[in-house]
């Protein structure tokens, strides 16, 4: 049984609950709960956990065999027990703050003792000794993804594209003894690509001594996430990948546009993908006094902790909607502080549809703090910008049309093999029919076609010098040249009698 058929078994458990008012993604952390439960017997069982993390009377064989309302009220108890350290009676319990963080609040809303039976059923018919050689983290991982994709109440908000995420780390090259940091946490899979991708360079840790090995497990990886029901799936997600984080866990539960933004150590690495909207007050408003520019939008907010938050030299990679790299007022002043404190080498227009929001249209922006020759450079940082186009002429992504890795590999081609745009680069190495084509040295921009080649026009691949991205677009970042191919060109229609015409002996 693969990690995908154990995805579909449990996921298709959801439409039994449905009967007991559950939807999918209260499915997801309903089942959670007793995922872990699980995992933690299945890994004990195995020998991978030297001691039982769960204190007895709440373990997965205190649930299993039982049925009926007996069965109800002990896993309502667990759940409390877990939650707050103690039992009915005030008797402590555990005093892992960790576990009382993942189960936080926790409650079952199952009303059915036969629901909760099948599920513990279910369980433990799954193959779990192939699912451990697939790796638990990746069979959950699953599950977030099947919930992003199934769901259309926002859940997919949390869970960025594993393609995207992967190509950002893959760019930014984490490096064993890296802070790296995720101020909009979700489910934390930026930063449990982060360290996977260290994982893979270190021969799993291996490579590292104890020292450092303890680093990347407890201190390397630190997000911040708002929702705690999202926390909780984030801290499963970590502590299922070998990430056990500080006493808080991987995830800490705050609003990085507060005070929990405002302590965290600065950085090596920035990834993130931050809400859209803007705020309006309660949870998520900004009430950060050291960030320079005020602004209700939530993403230059964001934007301005992350690379306030680099450290010299620090390297970052954030998910964008379209209107921060045009918005004017704030968000001009926004990008000139941003271009001028760091080395903004890199944009990648994201095509639409690959996010919940099917509308907004996407940007990531790769940025060092400093510049290329100086990492304590604190103006004038950024001299060029490398631009590639992988929204115009790309198909419509959704459920009959994923979007993958695929994509994104002439990407990371351009994009070079250093981490801080020290590559050798040149313009045009893409065309918008995927084929390479030749051309001349490349040319800095001069005017809106950049003067070069013909066929330049048709790549994904341009840079634009700061001087003529202050001059031409008056310090904008939205920068585009492809012309779609499905587009009307205003200037040459016909006359309005004569379209009319045409509609009415089309439809008459």
């Amino acid at each position: 049984m693969t990690n995908n058929d154990i995805v579909q078994k449990l996921w298709n458990l959801c439409d039994v609950l449905r009967d007991d008012g559950i939807n999918y993604s209260d499915y997801v952390t309903e089942l959670v709960l007793l995922l872990f439960i699980k995992m933690v017997h299945e890994n004990t069982e195995a020998g991978t956990l030297k001691k039982h993390p769960l204190p007895e009377g709440c373990r997965w064989t205190d649930l299993n065999g039982k049925s009926g309302i007996n069965l109800l009220n002990d896993y309502k108890r667990i759940l409390l027990s877990l939650s707050t350290g103690k039992d009915g009676d005030g008797t402590l319990v555990h005093d892992d703050p960790l576990i009382s963080a993942i189960y936080a609040d926790a409650q079952t809303r199952l009303r059915e003792p036969r629901h909760l039976e099948q599920m513990i059923k279910t369980l433990d018919q799954i193959d779990w000794f192939s699912a451990q050689q697939d790796g638990l983290g990746d069979l959950y991982e699953g599950l977030l993804e099947k919930n992003a994709n199934e769901t259309k109440s926002g859940a997919g908000q949390y869970f960025t594209p594993r393609a995207l995420i992967n190509t950002m780390v893959n760019c930014l090259k984490p490096q064993p003894g890296e802070r790296i940091q995720d101020p909009s946490a979700g489910t934390a899979g930026f930063l449990i690509a982060a360290h996977e991708y260290i994982k893979s360079q270190t021969d799993d840790l291996y490579d590292l001594t104890a020292e450092q090995k303890a680093f990347q497990t407890t201190q390397a990886c630190v997000g911040i996430e708002l929702v705690p029901g999202t926390r909780r799936l984030a801290l499963m997600n970590c502590l299922l990948h070998g990430m056990e984080g500080d006493a808080e866990g991987v995830v800490h539960l705050g609003n990085a546009l507060g005070q929990t933004g405002a302590g965290l150590e600065k950085a090596d690495i920035i990834l993130a993908n931050p809400p859209f909207g803007t705020s309006k007050g309660g949870d998520a408003s900004i009430t950060r006094d050291d960030l320079t520019f005020k602004t209700s939008n939530k993403q230059l907010a964001f934007l301005q902790h992350i690379y306030r938050n680099l450290k010299p030299g620090g390297r970052a990679a954030v998910v964008l909607p379209d209107n921060v790299l045009f918005e004017a007022g704030v968000g001009t002043d926004v990008r000139r502080d941003l271009m001028n404190k760091c080395n903004l080498h890199t944009i990648l227009r994201l095509p639409t549809g690959i996010f919940y929001a099917q509308g907004v249209k996407t940007n990531v922006l790769f940025f060092t703090k400093g510049s290329a020759a100086d990492k304590y450079q604190e103006e004038n940082c950024t001299e060029n910008v490398w631009v590639y186009d992988l929204r115009t002429n790309m198909p419509s992504f959704g459920k009959r049309t994923p979007f993958g890795e695929q994509h994104l590999k002439p990407f990371e081609a351009v994009f070079g093999d250093s981490a801080n745009d020290q590559s050798d680069r040149q313009e045009g190495e893409w065309s918008f029919h995927s084929d390479k084509i030749e051309l001349p040295e490349a040319t800095k921009a001069t005017d809106e076609n950049q003067g070069v080649d013909e066929r330049m026009i048709h790549s994904r691949w341009r840079s634009f010098s700061r001087q003529w991205i202050a001059e031409h677009k008056g310090d904008s970042l939205d920068i585009s040249w492809l012309k779609d191919s499905d587009s009307v060109d205003a200037a040459n229609l016909p006359e309005p009698s004569v379209l009319a015409g045409e509609a009415m002996g089309e439809f008459g």
